[in-house]
């Protein structure tokens, strides 16, 4: 394929024309960033076994660790200086650093993971078996096989089975095959069902994520694709998952199943035992955490719903306890904890205890790598805990930050929230003038394709009424009226609105004079009272 040309006219008329020049990868910089302190230290020791400490991999591996930013050109400088560089040899030094780096974690992860030790014993036995060294090729399967079936590896435990049959076969055991056959046979064929049941578990459970996540809306024809699912034969009974990785997958297909349908008190009990079955296998636990997090998020958004705020507090202090594993592992942590924190915060009026949960969070948000670490999942949430506070210019700037994300927000009900939201701080800041001109474009934008509902119709109607000069009385019975017809709507279902941000308890904070935040806290008391 022939390089693009491209032509560049100077100052004095004349042209140049010349390849397109490549945009340096940073696939080297961002793996080097990822390293964690051990695996840094582990690559000095890794890499001093194979070339000098002053060599150019070593210069260069150091260069980019210190690089707040990625910049190619500072690098090539760093190494070489003015020094001319020959042809392809900055992108060669680059290249060979990269599998030097990766050589090392592949040498660091086999020190901990179980793939990796399963691997390595099956390796030994193929080296051995080729040099007749039976007897150690079976001391190694001993060993793999006791692994592999306290961890569920069936791929290996299948592999295992045919290296017995084949050193037997080398060593012309006739005897021992005539004993152990059947018993070979029978284990073949229960890790083999055992993985073709954990498959069809897995298959479904990803069936039933795809149509959650393509659907937001929870259509009647969605819930009744889901239902077809749960009523196969594998979701009759527990009994029919045949391990505990199959187990985990009929449990976690509950809870979205439960959830989607607002079945929250089956959605708590399947949460729940889900975390408790997890739970009862702690070693695996050291090997794989990210889905006990996910179990975990689970369930604190059960009891959340189901009004058991204690459990909440404890499943959430579980949840800040968790290990991570994996730089993945730490964000999807920090990321779900803050999130449910701030959501019992802004529930339970105390806007305080928000407030300092959100700048710990926004110290903690620094050491993650702001490219996969996206803030905008919070920004409601940051806007909720400001304007409980009373500090809404703030509030504004985080509804401004989530407004301007809205090419990337997908569920209309949040699009259409930013907006009344967007009326409200405005209200609240006291900007009348502006406040007609935003309520001529919301209006626009919510009666696009039909979308305007009766929430919307009646906020906007309200809000338009409270920024013409009226007198006391006419104000506070005006916020009578649409608080009572509010009352009505946040029973219902549709309206999940009223579940993000207290509309109710913001009206009725202008009828009795009280602060918002002190009006969310009386709500939410005499509900825990009224529960007993």
């Amino acid at each position: 394929m022939r390089k693009q040309a491209v032509e560049v006219r100077f100052w004095n008329g004349t042209f140049h024309t010349g390849p397109m020049p490549k945009t340096p990868s940073d696939k080297l910089y961002k793996l080097i960033k990822s390293l964690s302190s051990g695996e840094k230290r582990y690559f000095k020791i890794y890499i001093n076994r194979k070339e000098d400490s002053n060599s150019k991999y070593v210069q260069l591996f150091d260069a980019i660790y210190a690089q707040e930013e990625f910049d190619d050109e500072a690098l090539r400088l760093e190494i070489y200086g003015n020094e001319q560089v020959e042809g392809r040899k900055f992108s060669e030094l680059k290249a060979y650093l990269y599998q030097l780096v990766l050589k090392s974690l592949e040498s660091y992860d086999e020190k901990s993971s179980i793939d990796y030790r399963l691997k390595g014993y099956l390796l030994g036995v193929r080296t051995l078996f080729r040099r007749s060294f039976f007897d150690d090729c079976k001391d190694l399967l001993y060993k793999a096989k006791k692994v592999a079936t306290e961890y569920e590896h069936f791929t290996s435990l299948i592999e295992i089975l045919e290296w017995e049959k084949r050193i037997a076969y080398a060593q012309t055991d006739i005897a021992w095959l005539d004993r152990e056959l059947n018993r070979i046979s029978e284990e073949e064929a229960h890790w083999a069902n055992c993985l073709s049941n954990f498959v069809a578990y897995r298959n479904l459970f990803f069936n039933m994520l795809l149509n959650v996540r393509k659907e937001v809306s929870r259509s009647p024809e969605q819930l009744a694709q889901m239902r077809k699912l749960m009523a196969q034969p594998l979701m009759q009974d527990e009994a029919q998952a045949l391990s505990f990785s199959a187990r985990v997958m009929y449990h976690r297909i509950n809870s979205i199943y439960h959830f989607t349908a607002s079945e929250f008190e089956a959605f708590y009990r399947s949460s729940k035992q889900l975390v408790e079955l997890m739970e009862s296998h702690p070693h695996l636990l050291k090997e794989d955490v990210s889905e006990y997090i996910s179990a975990l998020n689970n369930h604190i958004i059960s009891c959340g719903r189901l009004q058991r705020y204690e459990e909440v507090e404890q499943t959430l202090k579980k949840l800040k306890a968790v290990k991570p594993l994996t730089k993945d592992d730490e964000a999807k942590i920090h990321r779900q904890y803050y999130q449910n924190k701030f959501r019992l915060c802004i529930s339970s009026g105390d806007f305080d205890e928000g407030k300092k949960a959100l700048e710990a969070h926004l110290r903690e948000v620094e050491k993650f790598d702001q490219a996969q670490f996206s803030k905008g999942n919070f920004y409601l949430q940051y806007f909720c805990i400001y304007f409980g506070c009373g500090e809404y210019e703030k509030a504004l700037d985080a509804l401004n930050d989530w407004l301007s994300l809205s090419g990337s927000v997908e569920r209309k009900d949040l699009q259409s929230l930013a907006r009344i939201l967007n009326l409200i701080i405005h209200y609240e800041l006291g900007n009348s003038l502006l406040l007609e001109s935003l309520l001529r474009s919301t209006y626009r934008y919510l009666s696009r394709e039909n979308r305007l509902s009766e929430f919307e119709r009646k906020m906007m109607t309200f809000i338009r009424d409270m920024n013409k000069p009226l007198r006391k009385k006419e104000r506070i019975a005006s916020f009578e009226a649409v608080k009572e017809e509010f009352g009505h709507l946040r029973s219902q279902p549709a309206h999940s609105v009223f579940q993000l941000f207290d509309i109710v308890s913001w009206i009725e904070s202008k009828v009795s004079g009280k602060p918002f935040s002190q009006v969310v806290k009386e709500r939410f008391e005499n509900e825990l009272r009224k529960r007993g």
